[in-house]
């Protein structure tokens, strides 16, 4: 899982057990396990004086307390919240047997059983992570190469190449794949929702000379005929788009899905525009954070129609050109590939093409221009230093200031007197991570081919300020896919409910079947590939669904098999 930034200055609610099964309010405690690692957690519930639901999760291990949760259900026997600024929901039913709430964890497409039980977390659960070290020194080459080559040594296939900026200079240390040709600062990866700082930059550059406002409505800049959502009398800003309070969801719910492995690539200027001019917010704007691909993929093409340019060109002309970065490109240029990239079983992945929504995660870069991106960013004398400023100046909460969503930038405080800023990306076959420590003028990027957590981030984050390395696990057998006739995929099609809350639509979109999570939390589209018949399995995660049937050969229920548990369900509609 995603390492979570400590957010402090919320109040923990402290109330005693509810002394009914049905009702959610109070505290629980659980732990989940993700990928060999727990991570105790604490749900705090009350109720608010305008007779509403609102709570904060905890997470201790990761030092976070008081992270606000959302979407609160009221209904008897269900606990179900969001959580916004990690992109996290659950979902769980009460056991009156168990006496606790048992249900699934939901994260980055990952699902992962949990239950909680009522009470505050045992002491020895709670005690605070060690302090980071104040006089931290980001380790010499020898000492980051063992560790490359220890994150490497699970996952033939794999490379990483980092790049370390100090005050005194700059170091690249790589380790290529066994038997490939070795990696260097010049080996190009997919960023993915890097990208999302560059668009960031050029809103900030074309608001600070006047060509837009960071409050525009986005609808300004739609072609006529065609509109944004709105939601109690209020527009989505450009502002909005950055931040990620637009209320937009994830991605979007249109998406043809041609090719599962490149999921964007068929997404069209039109598909889009028909997206927008029927969908109806489920939220208010500007009230809170929700991570969203659509708003910031949007939000390139508005920047490329209010200047007339490209998206490509507007990032050539004001970013990379300026600062000598001729290998960030959106277009690869001749005899310049990327390094291959691998899937989550380390299979070889195909590149990601975003032609709409560019702006979310389309770009393509290395270690040596990051490095000089990261220089650029700290330096007040930088061509890009004016667009840096406004970017960091204007930011939204999430929960506290400790943790703060800026123009693009994610904004954390990991102790006193000190602030990293932030992005990492991930798409099929990459994963990659800059964080830069401004006060003291040093920056790392991690830079991956493949998409095999732990990856980068928290790699980036132990290198910079000295916090702990997640444990590798060995990677997931793969899974061959197989293709079916279109009757066996028909025959699997249908709603299955799991028990604990968890239901599962599976259907045919585009000769391709997919699974969404249904409930009070409704789950992005999921590709299943065949296995066999009647047998799945998710690329995106070592997920695997069995489709069970009665004598006669109808499909009557499924068996998901997702973090060394079985979840057996029953297929409720057809």
């Amino acid at each position: 899982m995603k390492r979570i930034a400590a957010i402090v200055g919320l109040s923990i609610m402290a109330i005693s057990a509810p002394a009914a099964a049905q009702t959610v309010v109070g505290d629980w405690h659980g732990t989940l396990d993700a990928g060999g690692t727990r991570l105790p957690l604490a749900v705090h519930i009350q109720w608010s004086p305008d007779d509403e639901l609102t709570g904060t999760l905890d997470s201790p291990s990761q030092g976070v307390n008081g992270m606000r949760i959302d979407e609160i259900s009221r209904d008897p026997g269900v606990l179900a919240f969001t959580v916004p600024t990690v992109g996290g929901s659950y979902d769980g039913r009460w056991d009156a047997q168990a006496g606790r709430w048992k249900g699934e964890w939901r994260q980055g497409g990952t699902a992962l059983a949990l239950d909680f039980e009522a009470g505050l977390l045992p002491e020895t659960e709670v005690a605070a992570p060690a302090p980071l070290p104040q006089d931290w020194a980001i380790p010499g080459d020898e000492a980051i190469a063992r560790l490359i080559d220890e994150r490497n040594a699970l996952r033939a296939g794999q490379g990483m190449v980092v790049g370390v900026l100090e005050a005194d200079g700059e170091r690249i240390i790589a380790r290529g794949p066994a038997g490939a040709a070795a990696f260097d600062g010049a080996s190009l990866f997919e960023i993915g929702s890097i990208s999302k700082v560059f668009t960031a930059l050029l809103l900030a550059d074309m608001a600070n000379k006047g060509e837009v406002s960071l409050d525009d409505p986005a609808a300004k800049y739609l072609p006529a005929g065609h509109r944004m959502p709105e939601r109690g009398g209020r527009q989505i800003t450009l502002r909005n788009l950055s931040q990620h309070t637009s209320a937009l969801p994830r991605v979007p719910d249109n998406m043809p899905r041609g090719d599962p492995e490149d999921p964007y690539a068929d997404y069209t200027e039109e598909q889009l525009l028909a997206f927008l001019d029927g969908y109806e917010l489920t939220r208010d704007i500007g009230v809170q954070h929700e991570y969203s691909n659509l708003g910031v993929g949007l939000l390139g093409y508005l920047l490329g129609r209010a200047a007339g340019k490209d998206y490509e060109t507007l990032l050539a002309e004001r970013i990379t050109g300026p600062l000598g970065m001729g290998d960030t490109v959106v277009t690869l240029r001749q005899g310049a590939p990327l390094v291959q990239g691998h899937d989550v079983y380390m299979r070889p992945a195909k590149p990601w093409d975003l032609p709409t929504l560019v702006g979310a995660g389309g770009i393509r870069s290395n270690a040596d221009d990051m490095l000089k991106f990261a220089r650029a960013v700290l330096d007040p004398a930088s061509p890009i230093a004016d667009a840096v400023a406004t970017t960091l100046a204007n930011r939204f909460d999430l929960g506290s200031t400790a943790a703060q969503q800026a123009l693009g930038w994610g904004v954390s405080r990991p102790g006193p007197a000190r602030e990293l800023i932030s992005h990492s990306g991930g798409t099929g076959g990459y994963r990659s991570t800059l964080v830069l420590e401004p006060s003291r003028k040093r920056a790392a990027v991690v830079l991956m081919n493949s998409a095999v957590e732990p990856s980068a981030t928290d790699f980036a984050m132990h290198l910079l300020v000295g916090s702990p390395l997640a444990r590798a696990q060995p990677v997931p057998p793969a899974r061959t896919e197989v293709t079916l006739p279109q009757a066996e995929l028909e025959r699997v099609v249908g709603r299955y409910d799991f028990g604990a809350g968890i239901e599962f639509a599976v259907t045919l979109q585009g000769g391709v079947l997919v699974a969404q999570r249904q409930g009070a939390v409704t789950g992005q589209l999921l590709p299943l590939f065949a296995e066999a018949p009647l047998l799945f399995f998710l690329k995106a995660a070592d997920v695997r669904a069995r489709f069970t049937t009665d004598d006669s050969g109808i499909v009557t229920g499924a068996v998901l098999t997702l973090g060394g548990q079985e979840l057996s369900g029953t297929k409720v509609a057809p």
